[in-house]
C-alpha cells in the first residue's frame, strides 16, 4: 500500500504519536494520586495547576510550532526529542507546587503538543493521495499507548517509586528516539512528496494559505468549534471520572473497564476513517465527526445503568478516532501544505487550550453544584450549535484552486 519512503514517514508518525502519550492527560492522570500525596495537595489544586500549565503550553506552541516550516524535519524532530527527554527528567524531580507547574507545562508542551504536532504535520505535508490512511496509521501509535501504558504503569507503581519511572522514561526517550528518527526521516524534505513518488497523481494545485490568511477566514472558526468539542468534553470526562462514578453509583472499576470499549472503537474508527477520507475527502466527513460525541452525552443525561458507561466511552472513542485524523487532514485539504506547519501549530495549540478549558470548566461547574447530567446538557448544547453552523457552510468548505 505504501512505498519505502512513505512507509518510513508513517512509522515515524506512529513512534512520535506513541511517545506523545507521556504528555497526554490519560498518562499524567495515572500519577495524580502519587503526586498529590507527595505534595499534600487536593484534587482541586491539582486541577488548577494542570489547567493553567496546559494553557501556557498552548500559547507557546503557536510560536514554536510554526518553526517546522523552516527547519529540516530531522533536525526539528531531534530538538523535540531533547525537550521531551529533559521534560521527563524534570518531572522526576518534582518536590514543590512550583516545580509541579513547570513539570506539567513542559510535559504538555513537549509531549501532547510538539510530539504530536511533529508527527501529524510531517505526514500531512508528505502525503496527498493516501493522506487519510497515512494519518490513521500514524495515530494508531497513540491508541497503542492508550491500550498498553495504563496497565503497565499501574503495575510498575506497585513496585517502583513514581519518580524512578519518569527517570526511566527520560533515558528511554534519549536513547531510542534519536536513532529511530534519524533512520526514518534523515533524507526527507518537504519537496520529496507522495505526488513525486506517484506520477499518476491527478491532484490539482490549490492555493497555499498563510496563517494570517487562515485566521481571517470565517470557515476556520466554525470548523474549529466542531474540532474542539472532543478535546474539552473528553478531557473533562477523563480528569473527573471519579465524580462521574460517584454520581452514577457505578462502582470504582466501571470507567476503567469501559476504556476497553473506548480504545477498541477508537482504533477501529481510526482505520475506517483513513479509507473513508481518501475516498470521500475530509470535508465531506467532517459533519459526521461529532454525532457519536453528541449521543455519548445524551447517554449520560438519560441512563444510569453500569452498562451505559461502556456505551458512553465507546461513543467517545468513535468520535476520537474520527477527530484524530480529520483534525490534521482537513486543514491540508482546505489550506494546502506549504504553510501547514504554521497552521497546525495554531490548531494544535487550540486543541491543547481546549483540554485546559475542559478541565477548568468541569471543575468550576462541579464546585458550583452542577450534576453530571447538567454538565452533559451544556456539552450537548455546545455540540448541537457547532454542528448547526457547520451544516450551514458544508458546501463552502472547499479549497481555493489556482
Amino acid at each position: 500500500m505504501f512505498k519505502s519512503l512513505s512507509l518510513k514517514v508513517i512509522v515515524f508518525g506512529f513512534i512520535f504519536t506513541f511517545f506523545s502519550s507521556f504528555g497526554q492527560s490519560f498518562f499524567l492522570g495515572l500519577f495524580n494520586t502519587s503526586i498529590r500525596n507527595e505534595l499534600s495537595i487536593t484534587h482541586g489544586q491539582f486541577g488548577s495547576i494542570y489547567a493553567s500549565a496546559t494553557l501556557l503550553s498552548s500559547l507557546l506552541l503557536i510560536w514554536i510550532g510554526k518553526k517546522i516550516d523552516d527547519i529540516n524535519i530531522s533536525r526539528f524532530a531531534f530538538y523535540v526529542i531533547l525537550l521531551l527527554s529533559f521534560s521527563s527528567f524534570f518531572f522526576s524531580k518534582i518536590s514543590s507546587v512550583a516545580l509541579l507547574f513547570i513539570a506539567i507545562f513542559l510535559m504538555r508542551f513537549s509531549g501532547q503538543g510538539m510530539m504530536s504536532h511533529t508527527a501529524t504535520t510531517t505526514i500531512s505535508r508528505y502525503f496527498t493521495k493516501s493522506r487519510g490512511k497515512a494519518l490513521s496509521t500514524g495515530w494508531f501509535g497513540l491508541s497503542a499507548a492508550e491500550f498498553i501504558l495504563p496497565v503497565l504503569i499501574v503495575y510498575l507503581l506497585a513496585f517502583y517509586d513514581w519518580k524512578i519511572i519518569w527517570l526511566t522514561i527520560s533515558i528511554s526517550v534519549i536513547i531510542f528516539l534519536p536513532i529511530a528518527s534519524y533512520s526514518l526521516v534523515k533524507n526527507l524534505n518537504f519537496d520529496s512528496r507522495e505526488t513525486q513518488e506517484n506520477k499518476s497523481s491527478s491532484n490539482k494545485k490549490i492555493k497555499d494559505w498563510k496563517r494570517i490568511e487562515v485566521i481571517k477566514d470565517y470557515r476556520f472558526y466554525i470548523i474549529c468549534a466542531n474540532m474542539l468539542a472532543m478535546p474539552w468534553i473528553a478531557t473533562g470526562t477523563f480528569v473527573y471520572q471519579s465524580f462521574i462514578l460517584d454520581s452514577k453509583n457505578w462502582g470504582p472499576f466501571i470507567i476503567a473497564q469501559s476504556f476497553m470499549a473506548y480504545s477498541i472503537l477508537s482504533v477501529i474508527t481510526l482505520f475506517v476513517s483513513g479509507f473513508l477520507i481518501d475516498k470521500f475527502t475530509s470535508r465531506k466527513l467532517l459533519i459526521f465527526m461529532n454525532f457519536p460525541l453528541l449521543l455519548s452525552v445524551i447517554v449520560i443525561i438519560y441512563f444510569n445503568h453500569p452498562l451505559s458507561a461502556f456505551v458512553f466511552l465507546g461513543l467517545i472513542g468513535i468520535s476520537n478516532g474520527f477527530a484524530n485524523v480529520l483534525g490534521s487532514s482537513t486543514w491540508a485539504e482546505i489550506y494546502g501544505v506549504k504553510y501547514i506547519g504554521s497552521i497546525k501549530a495554531l490548531t494544535t495549540a487550540l486543541m491543547v487550550f481546549a483540554t485546559a478549558f475542559g478541565t477548568a470548566l468541569f471543575g468550576v461547574l462541579i464546585d458550583r453544584g452542577f450534576s453530571i447530567e447538567q454538565i452533559a446538557i451544556i456539552s450537548a448544547i455546545y455540540i448541537s450549535i457547532s454542528l448547526i453552523f457547520l451544516f450551514l457552510i458544508r458546501n463552502k468548505i472547499n479549497p481555493l484552486k489556482i
